[in-house]
């Protein structure tokens, strides 16, 4: 049996927070970055996840690249979609979700998909059509301030609508909690009803798995990794699924990096922590605007360091100071020439034996994979809730976490290299 289910992810991070998921379901999961093509191998896998660097890309590119992906996946016998995107609905109202949704719903010619976007584990959970992240909603969140699709709305039935064509209904709590049948019944009443979408109510992981069997037969199915959890359910239980090899850590040997992007209050809190053991360097933007060569500095800094420890290099910062570096440079820019930086960096230090890498935040982890030119990954173990080491596929053997701006806890940088130790 080749690939069942296919995949196509809005960042490199939530690409590998779903393989994770799959994975720990039992799956033999690839992860392909970029738009695949006719030389793409991915070995005997039977969920293949295609990584794109779409969600703040322009909308237009979004579209063309996922559904280029899509008819990808589906030449090779993909028989379920799921387009996944963060479990913080990381999308302002010019955002890509909707638009991309309905791309894939036309081509794929299903007049419905399911909204999804909890994650329990990590926090995310939906109630009354409200996004919620841990106690708060998400528009009191540090999601409120993040630097490119601040979220103040927590409303995903608004928050939908005001980004597709289609209409959007509800699939409430009580509906979930009464059991696949019902779910199944409320979706067919929202198609009825012309709806195009369906929010639908999770605070539990039982509430995922209830609403995976209820879309066992939909082709399209939309929401972060946690909707995930229910779908290799519905493999087993049509004989197309069986046990599968437990994941390997990668077994690679040479030294150890954290490059953070993300502004997160969630990286920012471990780097701080980091930094009370290990050797860090904050990118200095102003010298990078002004052609220094920060670069160059950053990685002569690295290479001078004791090779006991892992060494932290961060273009992080906090709301304010990112406010200011907007101010000046303007929002896009800023966060371009951080991840130009931290690309090259990444590039240099392989060069220097530097091979296993923990990259915070999804546009940061977008941008240091394709510099390295990595084309797949094999998914490893899990470090956290939604992040598995992987292994990059190909002549040059490298370790990778590409961690989500806002996943683990502040020892998460610690307790990834452990693993490999």
């Amino acid at each position: 049996m080749g690939m069942i289910l296919g995949a196509i992810a809005d960042d490199f991070t939530g690409a590998t927070d779903l393989a994770n998921t799959l994975v720990q379901e039992g799956m033999r999961v690839a992860q392909v970055i970029g738009v695949p093509d006719s030389a793409t191998e991915i070995g005997d896998a039977q969920a293949v996840v295609v990584a794109l660097k779409s969600r703040t890309a322009p909308v237009g590119q979004a579209v063309e690249h996922s559904l280029a992906a899509l008819d990808w996946l589906r030449r090779q016998g993909a028989q379920q979609i799921l387009f996944k995107y963060c479990s913080t609905f990381d999308s302002t109202p010019s955002g890509n979700i909707g638009p991309v949704a309905d791309a894939l719903r036309r081509r794929l010619g299903t007049d419905f998909a399911l909204v999804c976007p909890a994650f329990p584990a990590n926090g995310r959970t939906i109630y009354q059509g409200h996004l919620f992240v841990g106690d708060r909603l998400l528009s009191d969140s540090p999601m409120k301030d993040h630097p490119l699709t601040p979220m103040r709305d927590a409303n995903l039935v608004r928050l939908m609508a005001a980004q597709t064509d289609g209409s959007v209904g509800l699939i409430p709590l009580a509906d979930v909690m009464a059991g696949a049948d019902t779910v199944a019944e409320r979706v067919e009443a929202l198609r009825q009803g012309g709806m195009a979408y369906g929010v639908a109510d999770a605070v539990t992981d039982r509430d995922l798995r209830c609403i995976g069997r209820a879309a066992s037969d939909h082709v399209l199915i939309t929401g972060g990794s946690g909707i995930a959890l229910g779908i290799p359910d519905n493999l087993r239980a049509a004989g197309l699924l069986k046990a599968a090899i437990p994941p390997e850590i990668p077994q690679v040997e040479g030294r150890s990096v954290v490059l953070a992007g993300s502004c997160s209050e969630a990286t920012r809190g471990q780097i701080s922590r980091a930094g009370e053991s290990w050797p860090t360097f904050k990118l200095d933007v102003e010298r990078i605007a002004e052609g220094g060569d920060v670069v160059g500095d950053a990685v002569d800094w690295a290479s001078a360091q004791p090779e006991a420890h892992p060494v932290v290099i961060y273009g992080s910062a906090d709301p304010e100071e990112v406010r200011r570096t907007q101010e000046r440079h303007g929002a896009e820019r800023a966060g371009a020439m951080v991840e130009e930086a931290l690309s090259a960096i990444a590039v240099r230090l392989r060069d220097a034996g530097f091979i296993r890498f923990v990259i915070a935040g999804g546009e940061t982890s977008g941008a240091v994979v394709s510099a390295l030119e990595i084309s797949a990954l094999r998914i490893g173990p899990e470090i956290a809730p939604g992040v598995p080491w992987t292994e990059a596929l190909g002549s040059r053997r490298l370790a990778l976490a590409l961690k989500s701006g806002n996943f683990g806890g502040p020892d998460f940088f610690e307790r990834a290299f452990a693993l490999l130790n």
